[in-house]
């Protein structure tokens, strides 16, 4: 089925990656401009569209950075309801600013977290308000190529790695491949517990990195649940009946960690980034009060968690023990180490960059 659907919409994948081409042909030559800012620039992104784990690895960055620097992270806020540039606040919500965003400005809360689609302008108006910062983490940002980063950090999933891909929309790619090779360092993410070394050296060939390139590969650790909601006092364990809702890129790995840790007796799957309405909390309910059994609960993601902290959901809510699964990613082997380094070498580093028009 994907093959004849790779075929049928081949036209399709090739004109868009002529767009693609073109554009990144654009900056390459400087057509379009790639602006410098004196303050270091990390970009946290992947090629494909789909959940790679890009919100952990930020975070991972953050707890990394946030002690020895001043740090910002800026997002564009996908599927936000609003436009230009916004600073986090207390009083941010998830239409406001994105869900991604608030879940930092939640975690960090003296982090600078703002968004605006537009990067340049997004930098520019977090050195207004707070001239004093040194590092940028652009979230999302591979494709955004107006803003020069001194470190390109590209994220691709153990279970559907970019070079087994396609171009959009025959495949999930947003770009060529070979755009890979603008990245620093590449990140297998998502993988198994103690993936051998062998398996580690076969996939890092696939990718056939560039010499400069270095590889890691990291997996998902959860933490304990979180009540979000409810008067339930107890954590949720395998004798827990519970109703999984989601609506992530890839809900596969939460899944089974729910069949894993947990009873999972329904599951509700929303789109990734699905903004949550008050007829969906009226599902949600409907389909918990059908588990005949007493103790049970609704385990959900954290990044769902964010766009149900608006008011009226979580207050219809009130009565149904909600938990979330907090995430953190984790390195296999003697890669945390070496990863750390190749970021604290970046932004300890004395070279600056001016403000200035670049290819």
């Amino acid at each position: 089925m994907k093959i004849l659907r790779y075929i049928l919409l081949l036209p399709f994948s090739l004109l868009y990656g002529l767009t693609v081409f073109l554009r990144n042909c654009c900056y390459d030559y400087g057509i379009f401009k790639t602006y410098r800012f004196h303050q270091k620039v990390i970009s946290v992104g992947n090629i494909s569209v789909g959940g790679t784990g890009k919100t952990p690895h930020t975070e991972y960055l953050t707890r990394l950075l946030s002690d020895s620097h001043r740090l910002a992270i800026l997002s564009r806020g996908y599927k936000r309801k609003t436009k230009g540039f916004i600073l986090a606040d207390e009083h941010s919500y998830a239409p406001d600013i994105g869900d991604e965003p608030l879940q930092y400005r939640k975690k960090f809360k003296d982090i600078v977290v703002a968004v605006d689609e537009k990067r340049v302008h997004g930098i520019e108006e977090i050195l207004r308000l707070d001239p004093k910062t040194e590092v940028f983490l652009l979230d999302d940002a591979y494709q955004h190529r107006s803003v020069y980063r001194g470190m390109n950090i590209l994220i691709t999933d153990y279970n559907h790695l970019y070079c087994h891909d396609h171009l959009l929309p025959g495949g999930t790619l947003r770009e060529w491949r070979s755009g890979s090779q603008r990245a620093d360092l590449i990140i297998i993410s998502k993988t198994p517990p103690n993936l051998p070394d062998k398996t580690q050296e076969a996939i890092a060939k696939k990718l056939n990195p560039l010499a400069r390139q270095k590889v890691f590969f990291t997996g998902i650790q959860h933490g304990a649940p979180c009540l979000f909601n409810g008067k339930q006092s107890a954590l949720p364990d395998k004798s827990t009946h519970v109703l999984a809702l989601c609506g992530i890129g890839n809900p596969s790995p939460f899944l089974a960690y729910c069949r894993d840790r947990f009873t999972l007796s329904d599951d509700l799957i929303f789109r990734d980034h699905h903004a949550y309405s008050i007829s969906d909390i009226q599902q949600i309910i409907s389909r918990f009060e059908k588990l005949s059994v007493e103790n049970k609960a609704i385990i959900t993601t954290e990044k769902d968690i964010m766009r149900l902290y608006l008011p009226e959901l979580k207050n219809a809510l009130a009565d149904i023990p909600v938990f979330y699964l907090p995430i953190e990613v984790c390195f296999q082997g003697n890669g945390k180490e070496e990863f750390d380094n190749e970021i604290l070498s970046y932004v300890r580093s004395d070279q600056r960059d001016e403000r200035i028009s670049s290819t």
